[in-house]
């Protein structure tokens, strides 16, 4: 059944007529008194045989349609005066979007396991998924790098797809090991050559040193710098030693303790030519504290504009106030005439 009240987006324009729902019991209280009290008309019969046989004694039970008609009718009039409206409300955005290029780093060393209780990789992917979900009309992109860098997943506004994509990096899968920052840089900035974004900005994820590669670090923030991208940089791991699994076919996993060996004065440099920022994650809150610094750093300007359209909705309830006063009327005049 239609229920219009529990529309959310149902409202009276006149709700002050509703206060007349206030007649209703008073002229209910004041019916019922004088059927019990008032005074009953008479009429006087020669013989009462054919009085006996109406119908009317029947009819008389149902007396009080009338009036209940009457004040149903009542009831109808008063929600047809309070002006009932249904409210359409829309909404305009206009927002400025963002290219974003996550650049993580996929070589061995990322599966230390210093960001408990995860290893880095999955803390990277964990965090750059909240990233990614915290975002409105961003388009973004994945690049991935170890000795070698190649695009994951090219600018997209496909979140589900990009997420999906990162759920399955592996550290340690690409056939090449090292850690190819320069590269990075390059393949990520290549896919941010032609973008028209207002804002054009590379978030990069590395633990290690430039080791791989034709271009260097450096080089490559250049060239990112004189095409409007801004690089973020973030150095991931603990100082000092991380415990590193090793894979043993006799006693299976061990681990070894690793030295930490994050460049941070190359990433600060990189940061600071394209006129980013450097960050350095030691754990998994600091690195969720990191991706949300950039996240409040590069916010999308978005413009809401809203504007309610009114739909007069009285005629649904007029209407019916009508009909029942027509029959109220009817029956009033016929069936249930009164006689003096």
């Amino acid at each position: 059944m239609f229920d219009i009240f529990s529309l959310p987006n149902f409202s009276f324009q006149n709700p002050e007529f509703l206060f007349l729902f206030l007649l209703i019991p008073l002229l209910s209280g004041i019916y019922f008194y004088y059927e019990r009290t008032g005074r009953k008309a008479s009429l006087l019969f020669p013989d009462i045989r054919h009085p006996k046989k109406s119908t009317k004694q029947q009819i008389y039970k149902f007396r009080h349609i009338v009036f209940a008609l009457r004040m149903l009718a009542l009831a109808f009039l008063i929600l047809s005066f309070a002006r009932p409206r249904l409210e359409n409300q829309r909404e305009k955005v206009f927002s400025e979007g963002i290219d974003i290029v996550l650049a993580i780093d996929l070589s061995g060393s990322m599966l230390a396991e210093d960001f408990e209780p995860k290893n880095r990789i999955e803390a990277a992917k964990s965090v750059a998924t909240d990233f990614i979900h915290q975002r409105l009309s961003d388009r973004i992109g994945l690049v991935v790098f170890s000795g070698k860098s190649f695009t994951q997943c090219p600018l997209t506004l496909d979140y589900r797809l990009l997420t999906n994509f990162i759920s399955e990096l592996k550290a340690g899968t690409i056939e090449e090991d090292g850690t190819a920052i320069g590269t990075a840089i390059a393949t990520a900035t290549n896919r941010l050559r032609e973008s028209t974004a207002k804002s054009k900005v590379i978030i990069l994820l590395t633990d290690g040193q430039n080791n791989a590669g034709e271009i260097e670090p450096v080089t490559a923030a250049e060239l990112a710098a004189a095409l409007g991208i801004k690089i973020y940089t973030v150095g991931a791991g603990t100082r000092g030693y991380a415990r590193y699994p090793i894979p043993d076919p006799l006693f299976g996993k061990r681990y070894v303790q690793m030295k930490v060996d994050v460049d941070d004065s190359t990433l600060t440099r990189i940061a600071r030519i394209s006129g980013g920022r450097y960050f350095r994650a030691t754990d998994l809150e600091s690195l969720k504290k990191t991706y949300h610094e950039i996240d409040e750093l590069e916010k999308t300007k978005v413009e809401v504009e809203r504007y309610t359209e009114y739909r007069e909705e009285f005629a649904m309830f007029l209407t019916p106030a009508l009909i029942l006063l027509a029959l109220e009327f009817l029956l009033a005049n016929t069936r249930f005439r009164k006689v003096p």
